[in-house]
């Protein structure tokens, strides 16, 4: 796909729509970062079933448990993989943003998949805890000392990738969540082929258990933000309105609308009006530039329009929704900024 420039400047200024696409990343490299997370994805896969055989036989549901949450790091890899070959498909026909929240997609069900599997073993876990079975303690150390030096190489590999995909970051958070679990482990084999004590291996897959909880929970908390358009973390839309409403011949921000598009791409919308006779085309690249620079919303579509002559009775703003101010937005969404203390 050819690069080009959108930024179409009308003749008039009623409605300045603005694309400008520097200062933000759309996820990881497709070669490199590919390359990495394939290197982890085989050295996990090769693990985990092997685990799940010596897990059978030393009858240690510590290290089955490590095996499942091994199979939603590959999962959350794979689909990773699968996500950055979409995303990389160009925008067009009903998808005016391409597929890029397939990554979205594939981390909450890795979250979700998660939160069950970690139902299933806390249930199993308590049981063995009231009547624990016989567990090969020998066995147990040994494949989770395995297990510490594969998820030790696996993360080393997907450091290596951009992590500003929720997917990559998601696998990458599992595989240290997997790192803690084996040292459990590790310390419960332990424990039992030198004292006996069985239900260490028990006690070692419900602390498994909590890391999965964990890391699900936010897994589904974050890409549930980001479908639900809420603002992304750590932009504050309030704050940021006040900021833009603060720059010079700028009078009003309404209809100001902050979301997240995938991993690493913010996206703004708003209606700005500015003082008669301002050049609205130089206020907008000054907010657009802003916005890239100290919030990294790359991607910001600003509508601006002069106020009216009468400025003062424009800011005497009757209700919440911005009815009766010469016309302007009569059902303006969300709060109103304008320069100056105000409530939101």
């Amino acid at each position: 796909m050819s690069d080009h420039d959108h930024d179409h400047e009308p003749a008039g200024h009623d409605a300045e729509g603005a694309g400008g696409h520097s200062g933000h990343a759309h996820g990881v490299a497709a070669d490199a970062d590919r390359w990495w997370l394939t290197i982890a994805l085989t050295l996990i896969a090769v693990f985990m079933c092997a685990e799940v055989v010596v897990g059978v036989i030393a009858n240690s549901l510590a290290l089955i448990s490590d095996a499942a949450h091994m199979l939603t790091d590959v999962a959350s890899i794979v689909l990773a993989l699968v996500a950055m070959k979409l995303a990389a498909r160009p925008a067009k026909g009903h998808y005016t943003y391409g597929l890029k929240r397939v990554e979205i997609l594939s981390a909450q069900a890795n979250g979700l998949t998660l939160l069950l599997l970690s139902v299933w073993l806390a249930y199993e876990s308590v049981h063995r805890l009231i009547s624990p079975p016989d567990v090969t303690g020998g066995l147990v150390l040994a494949t989770a000392l395995v297990g510490v030096a594969v998820n030790l190489a696996a993360t080393w590999s997907i450091s290596k990738a951009n992590r500003i995909s929720m997917n990559v970051e998601g696998a990458y958070q599992h595989i240290l969540t997997d790192l803690f679990g084996f040292i459990a482990t590790a310390i419960a084999g332990l424990i039992v082929l030198t004292t006996g004590f069985a239900r260490a291996d028990a006690i070692a897959s419900l602390l498994v258990v909590v890391l999965m909880l964990k890391a699900g929970y936010g897994l589904v908390r974050d890409s549930a933000r980001v479908f639900l358009e809420a603002a992304p973390a750590g932009v504050d839309p309030d704050a940021l309105g006040d900021r833009l409403a603060d720059q010079d011949a700028v009078v009003e921000i309404h209809d100001l609308h902050v979301w997240q598009i995938t991993s690493g791409q913010n996206a703004l919308s708003a209606h700005v009006l500015v003082t008669p006779g301002s050049d609205c085309h130089a206020i907008r690249r000054d907010l657009q530039q802003l916005l890239a620079d100290e919030y990294r919303i790359g991607h910001a579509t600003l509508q601006v329009d002069h106020a009216g002559d009468d400025t003062t009775s424009l800011l005497q703003i009757t209700d919440d929704r911005g009815a009766g101010r010469d016309g302007h937005c009569e059902d303006a969404h969300g709060p109103i900024h304008t320069p100056g203390p105000h409530d939101h």
